[in-house]
């Protein structure tokens, strides 16, 4: 017994140090930006040494990419919605609802996300982490083609992970216009623009 309450107390105390300096890290971050953000600002916000920083971070690349990729597990969670439409009609109903939900929190985590542009048009470390985290989501969305395609709903000629790739891209544009405030539509007739094109491209014929 005594020989494990200090490694759990040690172990508890890491998590709260880690806790303690993404916290402050994203204050720092949203307040300075990307590019003007220091560790060292970091680590004063945080209260914590420098020895004990560098621990569980190696520079501020290395703790934006934590906070980016704790930001992404929203998105995720969106996209990893169970996908079964049994109907035409029923899919591009879960589609719209899926970008519907894309967008909106893009736009409820605007700050950070600005800072997340920010970042990867500065950092190749953070560059190379979005390249991945668009990967993940491309290669969820052709598994949900693929399904519509088992199911007789969607065009057999199409590779699902080109049509995937180019549904993200297309997402992840109006998503960039929708956080910078650049889009001169709605998000409304984004969303049923971007339902209609897509599900018309892949889906058989349908009045929707």
């Amino acid at each position: 017994m005594s020989t494990k309450e200090p490694s759990t107390n040690r172990q508890q105390q890491a998590i709260q140090t880690k806790k303690k300096l993404l916290k402050a890290g994203r204050e720092v971050f949203l307040q300075s930006g990307f590019q003007k953000t220091t560790i060292s600002q970091i680590i004063k916000t945080a209260n914590t040494g420098y020895g004990t920083a560098y621990v569980y971070f190696k520079n501020k690349n290395d703790l934006f990419i934590e906070l980016m990729e704790e930001l992404m597990i929203k998105f995720y969670e969106i996209a990893e919605k169970p996908f079964e439409p049994t109907t035409r009609e029923n899919a591009h109903e879960m589609i719209a609802n899926q970008v519907n939900l894309f967008l909106s929190l893009a736009v409820k985590e605007r700050e950070m996300m600005q800072i997340v542009k920010e970042a990867i048009g500065v950092s190749e470390e953070v560059n190379q982490e979005w390249k991945n985290i668009q990967e993940r989501f491309i290669k969820r969305i052709a598994q949900d083609i693929h399904y519509a395609q088992s199911q007789n709903l969607a065009k057999q000629n199409l590779d699902p992970t080109l049509v995937a790739r180019g549904w993200f891209y297309s997402n992840e544009m109006f998503m960039w216009e929708l956080v910078d405030n650049e889009s001169h539509h709605s998000m409304d007739e984004i969303i049923r623009h971007l339902t209609i094109i897509y599900t018309s491209g892949l889906y058989f014929q349908n009045q929707f």
